[in-house]
């Protein structure tokens, strides 16, 4: 991992420059605590301060969260994205709680990613300076310290929503690290600072993101696909059924840009499901992105530049579920997005789950799972007997190996094991790479949207998917990014 320069961090840190916000922790040797650049202490002296990249480097060195500035709800900026893609599946599965199993372990994790424990501790050490147990304890600390700032969960439900395997152990590691009980803690927070209060249920919780935030696209590409049952998108609001490991409920996400957050409203029986809701609204609504670093790589395409610059924050939307992906996906296969829209209403109708005790009456089913898909009579759905059979092999598929739509490996092996499944070819394949595995240089470059998009750059504008990939040459790694443009160009 490339060191900060302590010169222009101390600046960033004396000016409390908020571009820095995510990219930065100071620890204060002083007093033991770490900070974002953000914070409004008085700023220590220079030869107090240690820079750190990340988080749980922060706290590997022995300093602990401020309760001023809170650094468990900065906004996480994946330096190392574009670097090493293994990371990012390593992260990515350590966010869903990998490492929270019982059957957990580095060893498990290096093999899902595909290579050795040892090398994977090396890659760690490289891009992120701690080890894969470190960041997972981190995030554990870190989520659990947000719970009791913001909600008012019970001692117990806070130490079993952040992965403690007990009250005691939780307890122990909490004083080990602040030096006080989490009980402590939660008596010297000011009512002020909770965005909200929160019962057991639902439970309320910021979701941070680098602004800007184009919150006006993401609910317009999301209200286009909205499967009626399953998801409503109206005044600036999206809702949707959830299925968690045989627990069902929903979330309700809204834009706070006065916090540069998502405020995520989470209804469901157990509070062990917490951690891995918010890590799949951060995939979904793309929170991690740092947009300033992506338009200035794709604005030195003078083309391209005047398109990114009147999308300001623009996300590359993911998913809920990469499983539901691929089935939406399937179904949207040569038809309109009206139409995909309506095979998923029936679809969803016809095999999935009840959803009991909704709120809003309008979310009544969950999405059918693979395992029930692999087995139902599709022919009830008025599409070609081709594309149906596609949804039964990508069911089979998933019930088959359950880690084909769930990080690991890598992207090559990844799309050459969707492009095995009967029925997906190139461009499906690739979509499912960008949106549900956030394959930030994914590029499907034979979809007419993305040709008909780059028709309208100035200059010589690609015509043919072999033209689009050679001009896109230079848009990577973001290629991503610069598709999701690409296809707002007409909007």
């Amino acid at each position: 991992m490339e060191p900060l320069d302590p010169d222009i961090s101390y600046r960033a840190l004396q000016t409390r420059d908020a571009r820095f916000d995510g990219r930065l922790f100071v620890g204060v040797i002083s007093t033991g605590i770490y900070c974002r650049p953000i914070c409004p202490a008085r700023t220590p002296k220079r030869e107090h301060c240690r820079f750190f990249s990340g988080s749980a480097a922060a706290q590997a060195a022995g300093f602990r969260a401020c309760l001023r500035c809170r650094p468990e709800i900065a906004p996480e900026l994946p330096g190392w994205r574009g670097t090493s893609n293994t990371v990012s599946r390593a992260l990515a599965l350590i966010a869903d709680g990998f490492l929270d199993r019982e059957d957990g372990t580095v060893e498990a994790l290096a093999m899902r990613v595909g290579m050795g424990a040892r090398q994977l501790r090396r890659l760690f050490d490289q891009h992120l300076g701690v080890a894969p147990v470190v960041v997972a304890q981190s995030r554990r600390m870190l989520f659990a310290k947000q719970l009791l700032h913001d909600t008012t969960l019970s001692m117990t439900e806070v130490a079993l929503a952040g992965g403690f395997g007990s009250v005691r152990r939780f307890n122990h590691a909490f004083r080990s690290l602040y030096h006080r009980s989490p009980g402590e803690l939660r008596r010297a927070i000011p009512a002020a600072t909770s965005p909200r209060a929160a019962a057991a249920a639902p439970v309320v919780l910021q979701i941070p993101y680098r602004p800007p935030y184009d919150w006006a696209s993401m609910l317009q590409y999301l209200r286009a696909r909205a499967i009626a049952g399953l998801e409503v998108v109206e005044d600036g609001l999206y809702r949707r059924s959830v299925f968690h490991e045989g627990l069902t409920g929903t979330i309700t996400i809204e834009h706070s840009p006065g916090r540069a957050s998502l405020l995520a409203t989470i209804c469901i029986p157990s509070v062990r499901a917490l951690q891995s809701i918010v890590s799949r609204v951060r995939h979904q609504f793309d929170v991690g992105a740092d947009v300033d670093a992506i338009a200035a790589h794709l604005s030195k395409d003078k083309a391209l530049a005047p398109i990114i610059a009147a999308r300001p924050g623009l996300r590359v939307p993911g998913c809920w579920d990469s499983f539901e992906l691929a089935v939406r996906a399937v179904l949207g296969q040569q038809i309109s997005v009206s139409a995909a829209r309506r095979l998923g209403t029936t679809l969803v109708e016809l095999w999935g789950d009840p959803l009991l005790n909704s709120e809003d009456s309008r979310l009544t089913r969950t999405f059918p799972t693979a395992r029930c898909l692999a087995t139902a009579d599709l022919s009830r759905l008025g599409m070609p007997a081709a594309r149906r059979a596609t949804i039964t092999a990508l069911a089979q598929a998933a019930t088959t190996n359950p880690g084909l739509f769930t990080p690991g490996g890598s992207s090559e092996e990844r799309l050459a094991q969707l492009q095995a499944i009967s029925g997906i070819g190139s461009w499906t394949a690739h979509y499912l790479a960008l949106r549900a595995f956030s394959e930030p240089d994914a590029f499907p470059a034979t979809d007419l949207g993305l040709l008909r998009g780059a028709g309208q750059l100035k200059g010589r504008a690609p015509r043919t998917a072999s033209h689009l990939l050679k001009r896109a040459e230079a848009w990577r790694p973001w290629r991503a990014y610069a598709a999701q443009y690409l296809w707002t160009v007409d909007q």
